[in-house]
């Protein structure tokens, strides 16, 4: 089997990488040379744990790269995995998914059947789309010359190469029994976890034993829907569990045990119970707004989705608001901010929390300087209009600070000199939105320590938490 993956930015690099670990001649196309370069030189094109070792050892071997989508003549499955930014409404911008739909129209083969499949996160009716456009150029016929498939990529930046090796349940929309054929077939490596000898030796992640994925058909509207519907559910659990954590520094509660007791049950679970600066990155807020934009739009707006919206909102907000209560006015203070992407192990800077409470501490008068392990470079080339002062050394960074904030948990920041850093602070205050340092023990220190839904450092010296 013949596989294009048109797009080499996060999902068309993985997936196509991947595939050609299981065997099959995988060639990733993309415009932009420079991603491409990276890809043939046996480098990734994105930041992602392992797939840089993966790409290397797999170019030209059954991994491919080209700016030229002719390989799309000889493919037996396309895959479409171009971003879908958002429009200033809400709604998701289609316009690299038109552009890619014709481009493989005029390179499609007349005389096999072809199946191309949605893997970006697409809007309802996109499927019906990439058919029309391709109909249009070719003059094909839709299910007699090729089909257009759902297939939903959840994939988790960070764990991208667990997620598609070892996923929960894979999602195909399909309506012909040919598409519906080779979709298995394709699938069947997964299913079967064969050719996995060199994710056993490099990527096993221990889950080789576990329950193997569940190969989930349904129509295509219901799949494309699959995906938004699960980010939204996501994030409103984020968003509950956010609030419970302010409910928590009112009433004196402690967070951690609320949400470690509410995921005992297993009706809830554990998962997405863990109290943050609030959801952000390039799925979360682009994924709810596309899918409230599209309820409101059909009259059966998702009023649960849109509340969580704003309640994640306000929780960015929050954040300030307990540096105000700390420090009173901000004007001319100094806050040291630890972490720019949304997650750690992802260069991934795009929407994230930190470009709001950032731009609000600048408003409010503070000088603010950053450190991320792997997110300066692309928060700087997103956000020209911020001025910070970015340091590659974190301790460094907090020379004369009246504030560290902890946004984004990264193993490093567990290690820190923090006893140095806290004779170098002008104010030894932190406010960890994650919870993260608490074994760190930073109040015996020194430190002003203030986690979200936890009390104050002296209700923490009673008792160490599992992090």
């Amino acid at each position: 089997m013949n596989i294009a993956c048109i797009g080499a930015g996060y999902v068309g690099s993985v997936t196509g990488a991947a595939l050609a670990v299981l065997g099959y001649k995988t060639t990733i196309i993309d415009i932009d040379a420079e991603k491409i370069n990276l890809i043939t030189t046996g480098k990734s094109p994105i930041f992602e744990p392992g797939l840089n070792e993966l790409i290397n050892v797999y170019y030209d071997k059954t991994l491919f790269a080209s700016t030229s989508f002719d390989e799309v003549f000889n493919a037996d499955v396309v895959f479409l995995c171009v971003g879908t930014p958002q429009n200033s409404d809400g709604s998701a911008d289609l316009k690299y998914i038109e552009m890619a739909s014709e481009t493989i129209a005029k390179h499609l083969n007349p005389n096999k059947f072809t199946v191309i499949i949605n893997k970006s996160t697409v809007p309802l009716g996109t499927t019906d789309l990439v058919t029309s456009i391709v109909e249009k150029i070719t003059g094909l016929k839709s299910e007699l010359n090729f089909s257009v498939v759902s297939n939903p990529e959840f994939l988790r930046e960070g764990y991208a190469l667990e997620d598609v090796f070892y996923p929960d349940r894979i999602v195909v929309g399909v309506d012909s029994e040919k598409a519906k054929n080779l979709m298995r077939d394709l699938y069947s490596k997964i299913l079967n976890r064969e050719n996995y000898e060199f994710v056993l030796k490099n990527i096993n992640y221990g889950k080789f034993s576990d329950p193997k994925p569940v190969y989930f058909e349904t129509d295509i509207k219901s799949s494309e829907l699959i995906k938004y519907a699960s980010n939204a559910f996501l994030a409103v659990k984020i968003s509950y569990i956010n609030e419970i954590a302010r409910l928590c520094d009112s009433l004196g509660a402690n967070v951690l045990d609320v949400s470690q007791g509410i995921g005992l049950d297993s009706r809830i679970g554990e998962k997405f119970l863990q109290v943050s600066s609030g959801w952000s990155g390039s799925c979360f807020p682009k994924d709810t707004s596309e899918l409230l934009s599209t309820s409101e739009n059909y009259g059966s707006p998702l009023t649960i989705v849109k509340a969580a919206i704003e309640s994640n909102e306000k929780m960015h907000l929050y954040c300030v608001e307990k540096i105000q209560r700390r420090l009173k006015t901000l004007n001319g203070k100094i806050i040291s901010v630890l972490g720019l992407t949304f997650k750690p192990n992802t260069d991934d800077a795009r929407k994230t929390q930190a470009t709001t409470i950032i731009k609000k501490l600048i408003s409010l008068g503070a000088t603010v300087k950053v450190h991320d392990p792997k997110g300066m470079d692309m928060f700087k080339s997103l956000n020209p209009d911020i001025s910070v002062e970015y340091f590659n050394n974190p301790e460094d960074l907090c020379r004369n600070s009246d504030a560290v904030i902890l946004l984004t948990h990264w193993d490093e920041y567990l290690n820190l000199d923090w006893k140095y850093i806290c004779n170098i602070m002008r104010t030894p205050y932190i406010l960890d939105t994650r919870n993260f340092l608490l074994g760190q023990k930073l109040g015996e220190i020194g430190y002003d320590y203030e986690g979200f839904g936890i009390g104050t450092t002296d209700k923490l010296e009673a008792k160490l938490y599992k992090v």
